[in-house]
């Protein structure tokens, strides 16, 4: 007999059959009922111990986060919230827990304590939860990707480039950090660097993924990316995963339909596949909001924003639009945003983002032809020369959740656009080649993987939805 998870277990009628199942112990009460869990669901199943014919040793041995082997009888539970429960004919203890030293015990625990346990913290049902919508979504991603015809590309960690032009990245290198080589001015001779050159942790994989998609056609990126910002706020990490994929012969408003049919498909997967572990975040979300003051509730609940973003289509506006709707809105009128919006050209804040959405438009939103100083090089310009074919979606209680464009194909023009930045051809030389050989139309975007995890599962700290944060002064584990 091969052991069962849980979920399986929690679907099966008593018939009184003998089942085995191997999990961790999340209470014992009473010398009597184990509550077990294995990770595969929030519930634990009621484990009944026949505690006059159990070995007294092994009961002592029964403790919270004990790892046990158990086999019985799967029998109609007799206590409440299950409908089954295992009557224990024999336990097996595969490995102890202290008491008096295991940190998850059953009982509240702060966020910055479970922070301090992150290789524990999962033993807990919000990380539990957490950890299994992040698993679902990554997975609902590259589904999506795969039934539409995309290919996934591994582009590099270590690069020589700096996509994004912001400067802000970690070095790689076996110099000697004490005595390493210099040029005759003084500086660091990176040429005697392990790769000739000076090289970093990419901050995207957006300008490796064009060169794919200039031949692929249809393809994207899934992995980990680095910014050595020096931020300690609740939506920034050193090291965060990124989606990006990059499509050829594809101009902006195919790009705003990707996005709205990638971003409504894979929250569409997590409702139908994880209902169970949602409503628990759900709930826990209402239960926090009783305890604020009602100014500072939410408007929805985490499903009627997941619903919210479904059922509605999105509202497409730009950027000069939302501007005059920013200035002439009431918060604006009467300086209630921090920010007040004076003219165009602002860098709108998640304040004005949510308001469009929230109070406004009433439904998700995307910007477009937003201001050329305020977004990246290879972004494509507009005939008017001052705006450039980006857009952003905004999703209710977050703001901006996709950025994505339309990228320059006209070599002439993004020279230009490198120029005016100072950024060197010679280091993107072959980022310049694609525009040489075979140019086309094409574009692309990017999503944060740990925003769209907070979205979905309703955590304000980011650090919260990635197993083991890399934040400031902090790689622990």
């Amino acid at each position: 007999m091969k052991p069962i998870t849980i979920s399986e277990l929690l679907k099966q009628d008593a018939s009184l059959h003998e089942v085995e199942v191997k999990g961790w112990v999340r209470t014992f009460r009473a010398n009597r009922f184990i509550a077990l869990n294995d990770g595969s669901s929030l519930q634990n199943i009621q484990c009944v111990v026949d505690f006059e014919n159990t070995d007294e040793d092994i009961l002592k041995r029964i403790t919270t986060g004990a790892a046990v082997h158990i086999k019985g009888e799967l029998a109609e539970s007799q206590g409440k919230g299950q409908s089954v429960e295992i009557k224990v004919s024999s336990i097996e203890i595969l490995g102890d827990s202290d008491p008096e030293t295991y940190p998850i015990q059953p009982k509240k625990h702060s966020f910055e304590f479970l922070r301090e346990n992150a290789h524990l913290r999962t033993r807990t049902n919000t990380f539990s939860a957490v950890m299994r919508l992040r698993s679902a979504l990554s997975f609902a991603i590259h589904k999506y990707f795969n039934d539409n015809g995309f290919h996934y590309v591994h582009t590099p960690i270590i690069t020589g480039s700096d996509a994004e032009g912001a400067g802000e990245m970690f070095r790689v290198t076996n110099l000697d950090a004490k005595n390493p080589p210099l040029t005759e001015d003084g500086n660091v001779d990176y040429s005697e660097d392990f790769f000739g050159k000076e090289t970093n942790l990419t901050v995207s994989g957006q300008l490796e993924a064009e060169t794919y998609a200039m031949s692929l056609g249809k393809v994207y990126t899934f992995g980990p990316t680095f910014r050595a910002e020096n931020s300690n706020t609740s939506r920034h990490l050193s090291e965060f995963w990124m989606i990006e994929p990059e499509v050829a012969f594809m101009d902006l408003a195919g790009n705003m339909d990707l996005a709205e049919d990638f971003m409504k498909s894979v929250i569409t997967y997590i409702l139908e596949n994880n209902a169970e572990d949602l409503e628990f975040l759900d709930q826990r979300l209402q239960d926090e909001d009783k305890k604020k003051p009602q100014a500072e509730r939410n408007e929805l609940t985490l499903l009627e924003k997941l619903r919210f973003v479904v059922d509605n289509n999105f509202k497409r506006v730009s950027y000069t639009e939302a501007i005059d709707i920013l200035r002439n809105s009431k918060p604006n009128k009467k300086k209630k945003f921090k920010y007040i919006i004076d003219e165009w050209g602002a860098d709108l804040q998640s304040e004005h983002e949510r308001f469009l959405v929230e109070k406004h438009f009433k439904c998700p939103v995307i910007l477009f032809d937003y201001p050329a100083n305020i977004k990246a090089f290879y972004m494509r310009l507009n005939e008017d020369g001052k705006t450039v074919r980006a857009m952003d979606i905004l999703f209710p209680g977050i703001g901006e959740i996709v950025g994505g464009a339309q990228r320059e194909e006209r070599l002439d023009v993004l020279k230009q656009k490198m120029a005016v930045l100072g950024l060197d051809e010679e280091e993107l030389w072959w980022y310049l080649d694609l525009r040489k050989y075979g140019t086309a139309v094409h574009s692309g975007f990017g999503l944060g993987f740990e925003r769209l995890v907070m979205f979905a599962t309703g955590m304000t700290n980011i650090r919260d939805v990635i197993p083991f944060p890399r934040t400031p002064q902090n790689a622990e584990f």
